[in-house]
């Protein structure tokens, strides 16, 4: 599977890196991904597979329940507490976390969409950047999510949900697919730059991206909302991710 990333300064010396939106791999995923226990059994019983491809099917599984959990608090009706409080959580992650984890074990190569008037070499170091800071990041915070969830299994005993072991198992696992996916990306980019008569095949300057960007520069160096909303329309990025980079601290 090919993923397409999208790079481009979006404030000052902040840049921004998205992955275009990929139905097929929406599809993919979702039909591979059993929906309900009865589906998974099936799955698992159906003819004899190994212990690690059953035990990653049953990670899928668990997983695919647990973000449709979190984004549904993300689309409560606007106002309710359950949009506000899911929002402030997921507020949190931020977004070269989302970037890592959209690199899923089914990529094997990466096109890299970026404006024309920026070093090639530049956009590709800045990227394997991201992915070694990942490698180092998230392995950390994984071990110390894991360390967290016996603690937060022993709120199960108040009258309350415990929202906090739901959270940080939420956080454990999606620290473990960030590192999952920097691992990925970091040999998907390195072998690439490695691959000289191969690069014109991943990197892909944008004369359109470079005008987009141009024409919604305001005084402060930042790239204006409605320039930020062509670029999502024109190469398919997810509007909220990208204002998650022109937002950061």
């Amino acid at each position: 599977m090919r993923a397409r990333l999208v790079v481009f300064p979006i404030r000052g010396k902040i840049w921004c890196f998205s992955r275009s939106i990929d139905q097929s791999a929406s599809q993919f995923t979702s039909t591979n991904t059993p929906s309900t226990v009865k589906d998974l059994w099936k799955k698992i019983s159906s003819r004899p597979k190994p212990l690690n491809a059953n035990v990653e099917l049953l990670v899928d599984f668990i997983s695919d329940k647990m973000n449709n959990a979190w984004a549904g608090l993300e689309k409560a009706p606007e106002g309710s507490f359950k949009n506000k409080f899911g929002l402030q959580l997921l507020a949190r992650v931020k977004p070269s976390e989302i970037l890592l984890k959209s690199i899923t074990k089914e990529v094997t190569n990466v096109r890299i969409a970026y404006p024309s008037s920026l070093n090639a070499r530049l956009v590709r170091r800045r990227l394997r950047q991201i992915a070694l800071r990942g490698t180092v990041i998230h392995r950390k915070y994984f071990y110390c999510s894991v360390t967290l969830l016996p603690l937060t299994t022993a709120l199960a005993v108040l009258p309350l949900p415990n929202i906090p072991f739901f959270w940080v198992l939420f956080r454990t696992y999606s620290h473990w697919r960030a590192l999952q996916g920097s691992e990925k990306l970091l040999q998907l980019v390195t072998d690439s730059s490695r691959a000289q008569k191969c690069s014109s095949k991943v990197l892909e300057p944008s004369k359109e991206l470079e005008e987009l960007v141009q024409s919604g520069h305001d005084d402060n160096g930042s790239v204006n909302e409605k320039a930020i909303s062509d670029i999502c329309i024109k190469f398919r990025l997810n509007k909220n991710d990208v204002l998650k980079w022109r937002d950061l601290m």
